[in-house]
């Protein structure tokens, strides 16, 4: 068999193999394919976002108003980190937004804004979440005339991509030279989402409640200590309220699953067949009680389980003083700094206690989440785990999105 001769090839003067040209060509082509799909890769991982690591925020006399936010109180929070991170992705400082005390987010006549350090600590954010975004007041606008709107579009037609164009678009001139730019249409909760978990996770890492509330869940937290006698506790946000179950019926038939509604008895069977739970065991049962219709929560716990609410514990009148924004925070903050925390994977609620708890542990150098003897362990009641018991559940930190967590999934990283 004989060799194929390739002739040389002459170009501006000098001789190239047809074969080396070739393999040149091909290595071209692939490193164009490769640098395409990064930025294309890029719109969605916020690459095209990411601010210069020169910039500090704090210097950034450039500011972003947003409408008033809405819903309960943790998707106020995604709403919120969500105008942090675009006012991060535009280079300015977001003017210190309007929160709703209200749980009434259809009738926007009914809503009662409440300002947002009335809930969180202004100084306390900035401190934290330094050099990465930072919150304004209107008293720092120098020029009050000098605001560009910017309508945030909703619907089937506002896509993703639509969404990261307006938004470089805004970054430059002529936009960018405009003192405020106000953003009007849809609440900030149903904006399209371009920033990773760990971007979030940041943004929530600063939302520290405010002294008097934290005052609050403090009492809360000492009664249960004071009932269990310094026994580790469990705190298991049931979601059986009427307008919950409405929601996830819907939704499981939509998403054609069956793992989202749980009934009172599913609940409490699985979460007495949690691994490792030993008796006697303090149940703190979180749940909206103005919305509840069932009220035999307290009956049917497996023996050595003792469940407790905000009336039998003695805490109600703490609760009832405050509207139901803040009656939220508490029940979040006991939830969080439960020794096991029980939760459905489509609330919103249950999923930032969730993101919180992983994060707390990722700090004190966990490696393994999903590990027997965790100190901050957490479960999905809704999916059903090792023994019949809920699935150990872990938010997974390196998510390119909050999908996720904002409308929730039966895949909660651990298995």
């Amino acid at each position: 068999m004989g060799f194929i001769s390739f002739k040389p090839l002459r170009l501006f003067g000098l001789k190239i193999n047809p074969l080396v040209c070739k393999c040149v060509i091909l290595i071209s082509i692939i490193l164009l394919f490769r640098s395409l799909c990064l930025s294309s890769y890029s719109v969605f991982n916020n690459n095209l976002f990411a601010l210069d690591p020169q910039i500090h925020i704090e210097k950034i006399h450039k500011f972003l108003e947003v409408p008033q936010i809405v819903w309960g109180l943790n998707n106020q929070k995604i709403a919120f980190a969500r105008a942090c991170l675009t006012a991060r992705a535009l280079n300015r400082t977001l003017l210190m937004p309007s929160l709703s005390s209200s749980l009434f987010y259809k009738e926007i006549d009914l809503l009662k804004p409440v300002s947002f350090d009335k809930i969180f600590q202004f100084e306390k954010f900035n401190s934290l979440c330094e050099g990465f975004v930072r919150l304004g007041r209107y008293s720092e606008i120098s020029n009050t005339t000098d605001v560009i709107p910017m309508q945030k579009g909703s619907g089937r037609k506002w896509t993703v991509q639509i969404d990261s164009d307006q938004l470089r678009e805004f970054s430059k001139n002529p936009y960018n030279e405009y003192e405020v730019i106000r953003i009007i249409g849809k609440n900030p909760f149903l904006w399209h989402d371009h920033w990773p978990v760990k971007d979030y996770s940041k943004i929530f890492e600063c939302l520290v409640l405010n002294e008097n509330i934290s005052r609050e869940a403090d009492k809360v937290i000492s009664k249960i200590q004071e009932i269990g006698i310094s026994q580790p506790y469990v705190a298991v946000h049931m979601r059986i309220e009427k307008d919950w179950m409405i929601h996830c019926k819907k939704l499981e038939q939509r998403l054609n699953v069956s793992e989202i509604c749980s009934s009172k008895e599913e609940i409490i069977q699985r979460v007495g067949n949690i691994i490792g739970l030993k008796a006697p065991i303090f149940v703190y049962v979180a749940i909206a009680d103005d919305l509840l219709e069932d009220s035999s929560i307290m009956s049917g716990w497996k023996e050595g389980f003792f469940p407790f609410d905000k009336k039998k514990l003695g805490v109600f009148d703490i609760y009832k003083k405050h509207s139901y924004l803040v009656q939220s925070a508490i029940d979040y903050e006991v939830c969080l700094r439960s020794d096991v925390f029980v939760g459905n994977s489509f609330s919103t609620f249950s999923s930032l206690v969730v993101l919180d708890r992983t994060r707390k542990m990722m700090e004190m150098g966990v490696d393994d989440l999903c590990g027997v003897g965790l100190k901050w362990p957490s479960y999905a009641y809704n999916i059903e785990g090792l023994f019949k018991g809920p699935r150990q559940w872990a938010t997974n930190m390196s998510d390119l999105s909050l999908q996720a967590v904002s409308y929730g999934s039966t895949h909660v990283t651990c298995r």
